[in-house]
């Protein structure tokens, strides 16, 4: 089991200021809170990498509108996109027992712009996670979950943008 847990997609801003409308993640309800620090993934340069939750308005079950410290407007609008981690440990994990798993039937897209295909599962190993694509010759792929292949993810579209290394769909 990881050490950080995936709780929150930062949809998009909401205002210069630094607010964002986030979405739970993996079909959980919404679970920051003030003052939970996340860690934001994938990772990008010249903005905080990690921040503490100073405002949250819920607006249904899954859906809030938030703001973090020392995230204004330039840096909101390069993490939009971004997914929130919390140490899994402050997690109630009663919580996960009706969520249902994050990504399968979503389509993997290649920054080339080619389909891959379809997620059929994560596969959660000791090192990493691995995304089970199953694409449209039957075959199977597993992609890595790390941030130097996972580009961003659109939960709108249900679509996880990848960057896939050379040779990786030939295995």
């Amino acid at each position: 089991m990881h050490a950080w847990a995936d709780v929150a997609v930062l949809a998009k801003t909401k205002n210069l200021k630094g607010r964002f409308v986030a979405y739970a993640a993996a079909g959980l309800p919404f679970l920051l809170e003030d003052g939970d620090e996340v860690a934001f993934v994938p990772p990008q340069l010249d903005v905080p990498r990690k921040a503490v939750v100073s405002y949250v308005n819920l607006l249904d079950d899954h859906t809030a509108e938030i703001e973090f410290d020392g995230v204004d407007g330039d840096a909101a609008s390069v993490l939009a996109g971004s997914h929130c981690l919390i140490p899994r440990n402050v997690i109630d994990e009663s919580v996960y027992e009706e969520a249902p798993v994050t990504w399968e039937g979503w389509t993997v897209v290649d920054v080339s712009a080619d389909q891959i295909g379809v997620v059929a599962g994560l596969l959660d190993n000791p090192g990493q996670a691995l995304l089970e694509v199953e694409r449209e010759d039957g075959s199977t792929t597993l992609v890595p979950v790390v941030d130097e292949i996972i580009r961003g993810v659109d939960v709108e579209d249900r679509t996880v943008l990848v960057d896939l290394p050379n040779g990786l769909l030939d295995l």
